[in-house]
């Protein structure tokens, strides 16, 4: 049995509310333009779901905020439940978006927010093909490579496997609905952007219902 199997149904989100996923390699600068994007005003307000991961939390994250850590063995337990839109191995640990957060997300009419990276992005795609995707890039691959040394949250083997899969993951932009440029210093403006694509999507489609 997969763990899609112990859902009970498929729920409809209310008229208009949207699964959001924003996407783009490491480095991008994703948390960052999320966390400004949560400060632009809407009716009704933007939820933005948090991820769970098994990766130990850095000094400066907040649990419940940042991310939700999980152990090992908590995460199995939630992943055999059928707790998670989506799981992925990214980087020697897990990824997942908690399928709770987005179905309550939706059936409020809330728009839900995801951060995922390239691999979780196509698979809550496939589960999900209403989504709208967002593609963060940044202005070149060596300023991608600077931010993800100049954040010094990596071992040495750990930036290099980031380094050389953020080139891959580039590589698929043209799986998205939109891509968004992050340059640098940038951060209020790509925000702004990506709060347009989500409104002219909504205008677009008012009655369109998201099914989770």
């Amino acid at each position: 049995m997969s763990p899609d199997d112990t859902i009970e149904g498929v729920i409809d989100g209310a008229p208009g509310a949207m699964v959001v996923i924003v996407s783009g390699p490491s480095g991008v600068g994703k948390d960052t333009v999320i966390s400004s994007l949560c400060l632009v005003p809407t009716e009704p307000q933007r939820y933005f779901v948090v991820t769970c991961t098994t990766r130990p939390r850095r000094t400066y994250e907040v649990d419940g905020v940042h991310y939700h850590f999980l152990d090992q063995a908590e995460f199995e337990r939630r992943n055999s439940a059928g707790g998670f839109l989506e799981a992925n191995f990214v980087h020697g640990n897990w990824y997942d978006t908690p399928r709770d957060q987005v179905r309550e997300a939706l059936a409020a009419g809330r728009d839900a927010i995801l951060k995922i990276d390239v691999q979780g992005a196509a698979a809550v795609k496939q589960k999900v093909p209403e989504a709208l995707l967002v593609f963060l890039v940044p202005p070149s691959l060596e300023d991608l490579f600077q931010r993800l040394q100049k954040r010094a949250t990596e071992t040495a083997d750990e930036l290099d496997i980031r380094q050389r899969n953020a080139a891959l993951e580039l590589a698929r932009a043209d799986d998205y609905d939109h891509v968004v440029l992050n340059d640098t210093g940038q951060v209020a403006r790509t925000a702004a952007r990506i709060d347009e694509i989500i409104r002219a999507e909504k205008a677009a489609h008012p009655d369109r219902r998201t099914r989770v």
